[in-house]
């Protein structure tokens, strides 16, 4: 696999997400007759056979026809439609049904289980009248178009953001070698190289020379660092780390006890990666009246008066903070971005009109997805009554 675009989109397990196998990140550069063997098209259903016991059995089905293929621990199911309708055996698999009869195939060894091709066919599908199917289907659909909806709208942000600050029509020059004035290296108190390294600092002094501008610490109530928590089934409060960073917000999936010396973060306050190989990851808390969080996050609460956090978070996800969050780690075995350094990040300012379209552009985008998810888990209750129903 690679990233410099070789090849091939493959489809791995990271891309299979709520019922849906979203965008490959990755390419396979592998042969023409490799392709035809393994290309994926519209309707394939891809199940994870093997990984940790927890994402053993993801499902998603694939809903755009795209030269792509799929990774090896990978199983792909092409669904006889006259029998079966790919949609509603994605949300079957999904449903606590079908995930229960993948668990207990599940063969277990170090550090990770695996569910082969041969036992994935053993698998008991109860086979509801077309007509069920269908509403299923239309639930499924439905929610992936509104998941398409959102992906725009904020697309649509960040072309605004883009063109206002004149980005659209700026080509930065790659340079072999590139030099640094004293009083940045005085200001930026770091004389490494890579603090300077034009990949990282094009973007800063080009909104410095060509826009209005703000420091971040001064538009923000407080910056905090998070506290490491063993997560709990028993557990009071939804707690976070960087892997519940979903898109543009937090997704909790553990619990931990709550505790008053907890580091708490609000609807609305931003979550930084800054330790590891994702800095500069960032979510938005927003559908949680209150979370705590991990050592390995930032909790940036905004100052309200001064700038919203949803344009706010647009430009965190965008090149202008990203190169910004890459020049300032510290530390080479394991990175580091210290309070210190993200409170001096430069924050492009538009006018309030237009600062509040892309706002809302993205607080609409994040609507939609809640809608999105909604209709998937309509759809897989709908799937699991019926079957408590037929057995009762």
């Amino acid at each position: 696999m690679n990233e410099q675009g070789k090849g091939f989109p493959i489809f791995r397990m990271n891309e299979i997400k709520n019922c849906f196998a979203t965008k490959a990140a990755k390419y396979a550069d592998i042969s023409a007759g490799e392709f035809e063997q393994f290309r994926l098209r519209r309707n394939d259903v891809l199940f994870n056979r093997t990984n940790s016991f927890e994402f053993v059995g993801r499902t998603g089905i694939v809903k755009e026809q795209i030269d792509s293929v799929f990774a090896s621990y990978l199983v792909r199911a092409v669904p006889n439609e006259q029998e079966i309708l790919p949609e509603y055996l994605t949300v079957y698999l999904n449903t606590k049904f079908g995930i229960g009869q993948v668990k207990r195939r599940a063969m277990p060894s170090i550090n990770q289980a695996n569910v082969s091709a041969a036992e994935l066919k053993h698998i008991l599908i109860p086979m509801l009248p077309m007509s069920i199917q269908e509403g299923v289907a239309e639930k499924l659909n439905k929610s992936y178009e509104l998941k398409k909806k959102s992906q725009r709208l904020y697309s649509e942000a960040q072309q605004c953001l883009v063109n206002e600050l004149g980005l659209d029509h700026v080509a930065f020059e790659k340079s072999i070698g590139y030099e640094s004035r004293l009083s940045e290296v005085v200001s930026g108190n770091r004389i490494d190289a890579q603090c300077y390294k034009p990949d990282y600092v094009n973007y800063e002094r080009f909104l410095r020379k060509n826009s209005k501008f703000e420091l971040l610490r001064p538009l923000l109530s407080s910056i905090t660092k998070g506290n490491q928590q063993t997560c709990v089934q028993s557990g009071t409060i939804n707690y976070v780390s960087i892997k519940d960073i979903d898109g543009l917000e937090l997704i909790s999936d553990g619990r931990c006890i709550y505790e008053s010396n907890l580091c708490m973060a609000n609807k609305d306050d931003l979550l930084l990666a800054v330790t590891g190989a994702t800095i500069g990851k960032v979510g938005i808390v927003n559908r949680y009246e209150g979370l705590t969080y991990s050592g390995d996050l930032l909790c940036l609460r905004v100052n309200t008066s001064l700038i919203d956090p949803h344009y706010l978070v647009a430009v965190f996800q965008n090149p202008i903070l990203q190169s910004q969050c890459q020049r300032w780690i510290t530390g080479s075995t394991n990175g580091h971005l210290s309070p210190l350094d993200v409170g001096r990040f430069v924050i492009p300012r538009l006018l309030p009109k237009i600062e509040k379209d892309i706002s809302v552009n993205i607080i609409k985008s994040l609507d939609v997805r809640l809608e999105s998810e909604y209709l998937i888990e309509q759809a897989k209750k709908q799937v699991e009554k019926l079957i408590e129903e037929a057995v009762v």
